[in-house]
Protein backbone atom coordinates (compact mmCIF):
# COMPACT_ATOMS: atom_id res chain seq x y z
CA UNK A 1 0.00 0.00 0.00
CA UNK A 2 1.41 3.34 -0.98
CA UNK A 3 2.14 5.77 1.81
CA UNK A 4 -0.31 8.61 1.99
CA UNK A 5 1.22 12.01 1.60
CA UNK A 6 0.44 14.60 4.26
CA UNK A 7 -1.17 17.87 3.31
CA UNK A 8 1.20 20.67 2.67
CA UNK A 9 -0.17 22.65 5.65
CA UNK A 10 0.69 19.80 8.05
CA UNK A 11 4.18 19.47 6.59
CA UNK A 12 4.69 23.16 7.09
CA UNK A 13 3.71 22.89 10.76
CA UNK A 14 6.09 19.98 11.37
CA UNK A 15 9.04 21.65 9.71
CA UNK A 16 8.83 25.39 10.36
CA UNK A 17 10.54 27.53 7.83
CA UNK A 18 13.80 29.22 8.84
CA UNK A 19 13.66 32.93 9.59
CA UNK A 20 13.50 35.00 6.37
CA UNK A 21 16.68 36.68 5.28
CA UNK A 22 17.11 40.36 4.71
CA UNK A 23 16.79 41.59 1.12
CA UNK A 24 20.01 41.29 -0.86
CA UNK A 25 20.34 45.03 -1.25
CA UNK A 26 20.44 45.51 2.54
CA UNK A 27 22.58 42.48 3.52
CA UNK A 28 25.96 44.20 3.36
CA UNK A 29 25.15 46.91 5.89
CA UNK A 30 22.47 45.35 8.05
CA UNK A 31 21.94 43.07 10.97
CA UNK A 32 18.99 40.68 11.19
CA UNK A 33 17.16 40.47 14.49
CA UNK A 34 14.45 38.02 15.53
CA UNK A 35 12.44 38.73 18.62
CA UNK A 36 11.13 35.48 20.09
CA UNK A 37 7.95 35.13 22.10
CA UNK A 38 7.98 36.63 25.59
CA UNK A 39 5.21 37.22 28.05
CA UNK A 40 3.40 40.50 28.03
CA UNK A 41 4.49 41.04 31.61
CA UNK A 42 8.13 41.34 30.59
CA UNK A 43 7.94 42.69 27.02
CA UNK A 44 8.72 46.41 26.54
CA UNK A 45 5.85 48.55 25.41
CA UNK A 46 7.50 49.50 22.10
CA UNK A 47 8.95 46.09 21.33
CA UNK A 48 8.36 44.65 17.84
CA UNK A 49 5.50 42.17 17.45
CA UNK A 50 6.04 38.56 18.38
CA UNK A 51 7.92 36.58 15.74
CA UNK A 52 8.80 39.62 13.69
CA UNK A 53 12.18 39.97 11.95
CA UNK A 54 13.79 43.35 11.58
CA UNK A 55 16.63 44.39 9.35
CA UNK A 56 18.38 47.32 10.92
CA UNK A 57 20.61 49.21 8.51
CA UNK A 58 22.03 52.61 7.87
CA UNK A 59 18.72 54.04 6.67
CA UNK A 60 16.51 52.68 9.46
CA UNK A 61 14.60 49.45 9.97
CA UNK A 62 12.62 47.40 7.51
CA UNK A 63 10.18 44.81 8.81
CA UNK A 64 10.09 41.33 7.28
CA UNK A 65 7.15 38.89 7.41
CA UNK A 66 6.70 37.09 10.75
CA UNK A 67 8.17 33.63 11.20
CA UNK A 68 6.33 30.71 12.87
CA UNK A 69 9.52 29.93 14.83
CA UNK A 70 9.21 30.45 18.58
CA UNK A 71 12.28 30.22 20.79
CA UNK A 72 11.60 28.93 24.36
CA UNK A 73 14.21 30.96 26.18
CA UNK A 74 13.80 34.55 27.20
CA UNK A 75 15.82 37.06 25.13
CA UNK A 76 18.94 38.68 26.48
CA UNK A 77 18.05 41.55 28.74
CA UNK A 78 14.59 40.22 29.66
CA UNK A 79 14.04 38.69 33.12
CA UNK A 80 12.35 35.32 33.40
CA UNK A 81 9.18 35.11 35.44
CA UNK A 82 9.58 33.10 38.71
CA UNK A 83 7.98 29.65 38.83
CA UNK A 84 4.33 29.56 39.98
CA UNK A 85 4.04 29.86 43.76
CA UNK A 86 7.50 31.34 44.25
CA UNK A 87 7.99 35.03 44.86
CA UNK A 88 10.42 37.03 42.79
CA UNK A 89 13.95 36.75 44.15
CA UNK A 90 13.18 33.53 46.06
CA UNK A 91 15.49 30.57 45.55
CA UNK A 92 13.71 27.95 47.60
CA UNK A 93 13.99 26.82 51.22
CA UNK A 94 17.81 26.81 51.19
CA UNK A 95 18.17 30.46 50.17
CA UNK A 96 18.10 31.64 53.80
CA UNK A 97 20.96 29.33 54.82
CA UNK A 98 23.03 30.43 51.83
CA UNK A 99 22.55 34.07 52.79
CA UNK A 100 23.57 33.62 56.43
CA UNK A 101 26.50 31.34 55.66
CA UNK A 102 29.83 33.00 56.30
CA UNK A 103 32.22 34.26 58.94
CA UNK A 104 29.48 35.69 61.15
CA UNK A 105 27.60 32.41 61.43
CA UNK A 106 30.87 30.57 61.94
CA UNK A 107 31.60 32.84 64.89
CA UNK A 108 28.06 32.29 66.16
CA UNK A 109 28.60 28.52 66.19
CA UNK A 110 31.77 28.96 68.23
CA UNK A 111 29.96 31.13 70.77
CA UNK A 112 27.13 28.59 70.97
CA UNK A 113 29.71 25.86 71.59
CA UNK A 114 31.17 27.82 74.51
CA UNK A 115 27.64 28.41 75.72
CA UNK A 116 26.93 24.68 75.62
CA UNK A 117 29.87 23.99 77.95
CA UNK A 118 28.71 26.77 80.27
CA UNK A 119 25.21 25.29 80.19
CA UNK A 120 26.58 21.89 81.19
CA UNK A 121 28.63 23.38 84.03
CA UNK A 122 25.63 25.32 85.33
CA UNK A 123 23.40 22.26 85.18
CA UNK A 124 26.00 20.14 86.99
CA UNK A 125 26.23 22.73 89.76
CA UNK A 126 22.44 22.93 90.07
CA UNK A 127 22.08 19.14 90.17
CA UNK A 128 24.23 19.04 93.30
CA UNK A 129 21.29 20.60 95.16
CA UNK A 130 18.21 19.74 93.07
CA UNK A 131 17.81 16.26 91.55
CA UNK A 132 16.92 16.07 87.88
CA UNK A 133 13.08 16.01 87.90
CA UNK A 134 12.78 12.81 85.89
CA UNK A 135 11.94 9.18 86.61
CA UNK A 136 12.37 8.33 90.30
CA UNK A 137 12.96 12.02 91.07
CA UNK A 138 9.77 13.31 89.39
CA UNK A 139 7.74 15.87 91.26
CA UNK A 140 4.49 17.75 90.54
CA UNK A 141 6.36 20.98 91.34
CA UNK A 142 7.90 20.88 87.83
CA UNK A 143 4.69 21.06 85.85
CA UNK A 144 1.88 18.83 84.70
CA UNK A 145 2.93 15.24 83.98
CA UNK A 146 3.13 14.11 80.36
CA UNK A 147 2.95 10.50 79.12
CA UNK A 148 6.48 9.09 79.03
CA UNK A 149 6.54 7.67 75.51
CA UNK A 150 5.26 10.64 73.44
CA UNK A 151 7.13 13.11 75.65
CA UNK A 152 10.43 11.32 75.11
CA UNK A 153 9.87 10.99 71.34
CA UNK A 154 8.94 14.64 70.87
CA UNK A 155 11.76 16.05 72.98
CA UNK A 156 14.42 14.03 71.12
CA UNK A 157 13.00 14.54 67.63
CA UNK A 158 14.63 17.95 66.87
CA UNK A 159 18.10 16.39 67.19
CA UNK A 160 17.08 14.09 64.35
CA UNK A 161 15.13 16.43 62.07
CA UNK A 162 17.15 19.66 62.38
CA UNK A 163 20.48 18.14 61.19
CA UNK A 164 18.72 16.37 58.31
CA UNK A 165 17.12 19.63 57.18
CA UNK A 166 20.44 21.48 57.45
CA UNK A 167 22.24 18.74 55.52
CA UNK A 168 19.89 19.31 52.59
CA UNK A 169 21.17 22.90 52.32
CA UNK A 170 24.76 22.58 53.53
CA UNK A 171 27.71 23.19 51.24
CA UNK A 172 29.81 20.44 52.86
CA UNK A 173 27.11 17.80 53.26
CA UNK A 174 28.10 16.09 50.01
CA UNK A 175 31.61 15.22 51.18
CA UNK A 176 32.07 11.70 52.52
CA UNK A 177 33.70 12.56 55.88
CA UNK A 178 30.90 15.01 56.64
CA UNK A 179 28.27 12.50 55.56
CA UNK A 180 29.65 9.73 57.76
CA UNK A 181 30.08 11.94 60.83
CA UNK A 182 26.67 13.56 60.49
CA UNK A 183 25.22 10.10 59.92
CA UNK A 184 26.61 8.95 63.27
CA UNK A 185 24.90 11.81 65.06
CA UNK A 186 21.61 11.21 63.24
CA UNK A 187 21.75 7.46 63.87
CA UNK A 188 21.96 7.99 67.63
CA UNK A 189 18.89 10.21 67.66
CA UNK A 190 17.05 7.96 65.23
CA UNK A 191 17.24 5.35 67.97
CA UNK A 192 16.49 7.78 70.80
CA UNK A 193 13.49 9.42 69.12
CA UNK A 194 11.86 6.64 67.10
CA UNK A 195 12.88 3.35 68.76
CA UNK A 196 13.72 3.85 72.44
CA UNK A 197 10.40 5.53 73.44
CA UNK A 198 8.42 2.50 72.27
CA UNK A 199 10.58 0.17 74.33
CA UNK A 200 9.77 1.97 77.60
CA UNK A 201 7.81 -0.22 80.01
CA UNK A 202 5.46 1.53 82.42
CA UNK A 203 7.57 4.68 82.34
CA UNK A 204 6.77 7.33 84.90
CA UNK A 205 5.22 10.53 83.50
CA UNK A 206 7.60 13.30 82.49
CA UNK A 207 7.07 16.73 84.11
CA UNK A 208 6.39 19.46 81.56
CA UNK A 209 9.37 21.53 82.73
CA UNK A 210 11.74 18.61 82.15
CA UNK A 211 10.22 17.96 78.73
CA UNK A 212 10.60 21.63 77.75
CA UNK A 213 14.25 21.79 78.83
CA UNK A 214 15.08 18.63 76.88
CA UNK A 215 13.24 19.92 73.80
CA UNK A 216 15.12 23.24 73.81
CA UNK A 217 18.44 21.47 74.33
CA UNK A 218 17.83 19.17 71.34
CA UNK A 219 16.95 22.13 69.10
CA UNK A 220 20.06 24.00 70.27
CA UNK A 221 22.44 21.09 69.86
CA UNK A 222 20.77 19.83 66.68
CA UNK A 223 21.49 23.16 65.00
CA UNK A 224 25.01 23.35 66.45
CA UNK A 225 26.17 19.91 65.32
CA UNK A 226 24.14 19.82 62.11
CA UNK A 227 25.24 23.20 60.82
CA UNK A 228 28.87 22.65 61.74
CA UNK A 229 29.15 19.31 59.95
CA UNK A 230 26.96 20.15 56.97
CA UNK A 231 28.45 23.53 56.09
CA UNK A 232 31.74 24.39 57.81
CA UNK A 233 33.78 21.36 58.86
CA UNK A 234 36.50 20.57 56.30
CA UNK A 235 38.47 17.33 56.17
CA UNK A 236 41.29 16.03 53.97
CA UNK A 237 40.49 13.30 51.47
CA UNK A 238 42.02 10.57 53.65
CA UNK A 239 40.28 11.56 56.89
CA UNK A 240 38.17 8.40 57.08
CA UNK A 241 41.37 6.32 57.09
CA UNK A 242 43.20 8.44 59.65
CA UNK A 243 43.84 7.54 63.32
CA UNK A 244 41.57 10.25 64.75
CA UNK A 245 38.53 9.08 62.85
CA UNK A 246 39.16 5.35 63.33
CA UNK A 247 39.82 5.67 67.08
CA UNK A 248 36.90 8.04 67.55
CA UNK A 249 34.56 5.86 65.50
CA UNK A 250 35.42 2.80 67.61
CA UNK A 251 34.75 4.80 70.78
CA UNK A 252 31.45 6.05 69.35
CA UNK A 253 30.36 2.55 68.34
CA UNK A 254 31.36 0.87 71.64
CA UNK A 255 29.76 3.66 73.67
CA UNK A 256 26.49 3.41 71.76
CA UNK A 257 26.46 -0.38 72.22
CA UNK A 258 27.04 -0.02 75.99
CA UNK A 259 24.31 2.60 76.22
CA UNK A 260 21.73 0.46 74.40
CA UNK A 261 22.65 -2.70 76.31
CA UNK A 262 22.49 -0.91 79.68
CA UNK A 263 19.05 0.50 78.85
CA UNK A 264 17.96 -3.05 77.97
CA UNK A 265 19.09 -4.27 81.42
CA UNK A 266 17.21 -1.48 83.18
CA UNK A 267 14.01 -2.16 81.24
CA UNK A 268 14.05 -5.83 82.18
CA UNK A 269 14.73 -5.44 85.91
CA UNK A 270 11.04 -5.86 86.65
CA UNK A 271 8.83 -8.56 85.25
CA UNK A 272 5.39 -7.60 83.90
CA UNK A 273 3.17 -6.58 86.79
CA UNK A 274 6.02 -5.98 89.25
CA UNK A 275 6.64 -2.63 90.89
CA UNK A 276 9.49 -1.15 92.87
CA UNK A 277 13.22 -0.90 92.16
CA UNK A 278 15.93 -3.52 91.95
CA UNK A 279 19.69 -3.50 91.80
CA UNK A 280 20.82 -3.60 88.15
CA UNK A 281 23.27 -6.38 87.40
CA UNK A 282 25.15 -7.52 84.32
CA UNK A 283 27.12 -5.73 81.65
CA UNK A 284 28.83 -2.55 82.73
CA UNK A 285 26.57 -2.37 85.78
CA UNK A 286 28.99 -4.79 87.42
CA UNK A 287 31.52 -1.95 87.44
CA UNK A 288 29.59 1.33 87.67
CA UNK A 289 26.20 2.52 88.86
CA UNK A 290 25.67 4.73 85.81
CA UNK A 291 26.48 2.23 83.07
CA UNK A 292 24.06 3.78 80.60
CA UNK A 293 25.54 7.22 81.31
CA UNK A 294 29.07 5.89 80.89
CA UNK A 295 28.16 4.46 77.48
CA UNK A 296 26.68 7.74 76.26
CA UNK A 297 29.65 9.78 77.51
CA UNK A 298 32.08 7.39 75.77
CA UNK A 299 29.98 7.62 72.62
CA UNK A 300 30.12 11.39 72.40
CA UNK A 301 33.80 11.68 73.26
CA UNK A 302 34.48 9.19 70.47
CA UNK A 303 32.31 11.30 68.20
CA UNK A 304 34.27 14.43 69.19
CA UNK A 305 37.57 12.72 68.37
CA UNK A 306 36.26 11.56 65.00
CA UNK A 307 34.98 15.06 64.16
CA UNK A 308 37.75 17.20 65.70
CA UNK A 309 35.45 20.24 65.85
CA UNK A 310 34.90 22.64 68.74
CA UNK A 311 31.15 22.00 68.49
CA UNK A 312 31.45 18.23 68.95
CA UNK A 313 33.92 18.65 71.83
CA UNK A 314 31.55 21.09 73.55
CA UNK A 315 28.75 18.53 73.26
CA UNK A 316 30.93 15.80 74.78
CA UNK A 317 31.95 18.02 77.71
CA UNK A 318 28.35 19.08 78.31
CA UNK A 319 27.28 15.42 78.31
CA UNK A 320 30.02 14.55 80.80
CA UNK A 321 29.04 17.35 83.19
CA UNK A 322 25.30 16.62 83.17
CA UNK A 323 25.35 12.81 83.09
CA UNK A 324 28.22 12.68 85.57
CA UNK A 325 26.06 14.57 88.09
CA UNK A 326 23.09 12.30 87.42
CA UNK A 327 25.27 9.18 87.84
CA UNK A 328 26.41 10.45 91.25
CA UNK A 329 22.79 10.99 92.29
CA UNK A 330 21.89 7.45 91.18
CA UNK A 331 24.85 5.95 93.03
CA UNK A 332 23.96 7.72 96.25
CA UNK A 333 20.31 6.70 95.90
CA UNK A 334 21.26 3.04 95.42
CA UNK A 335 23.48 3.09 98.52
CA UNK A 336 20.66 4.55 100.60
CA UNK A 337 17.97 2.30 99.15
CA UNK A 338 19.73 -1.09 99.24
CA UNK A 339 21.82 -2.32 102.13
CA UNK A 340 23.35 -5.05 99.97
CA UNK A 341 24.38 -2.72 97.15
CA UNK A 342 27.90 -3.66 95.95
CA UNK A 343 30.37 -1.45 97.83
CA UNK A 344 33.10 -1.81 95.22
CA UNK A 345 30.91 -0.55 92.37
CA UNK A 346 32.11 2.83 91.11
CA UNK A 347 29.92 5.78 90.12
CA UNK A 348 30.70 6.37 86.44
CA UNK A 349 34.17 5.34 85.24
CA UNK A 350 35.17 1.71 85.85
CA UNK A 351 37.93 1.30 88.48
CA UNK A 352 38.41 5.09 88.64
CA UNK A 353 35.35 7.08 89.75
Amino acid sequence: MAARSLPSTVMAERAPAPPPRCPARMRAATRCHHRPAVTTATAPALAPPLGAHWCVGMNGAARLPPSPLRLPSAPLGYARLPPPGMAAGSEGPCSFWRRVSGAEERRLLELLAYGLVALGAGAALLLRFVPMPYGRYSSPRFGCPLPARPAWALQELPSLLVPLALAACGAAAGRWPNRVLLGGFVLHYLHRALIFPFLIRQGKPTPFFTFLLALLFCIYNGYLQGRSLSNYAEYPSGWLKGPCFITGFIGWLVGMAINIHSDHILRNLRKPGETGYKIPRGGMFEYVSGANFFGEILEWFGFALACCTIESLAFALCTLLILGSRAKQHHQWYLEKFEDYPKDRKILIPFVY
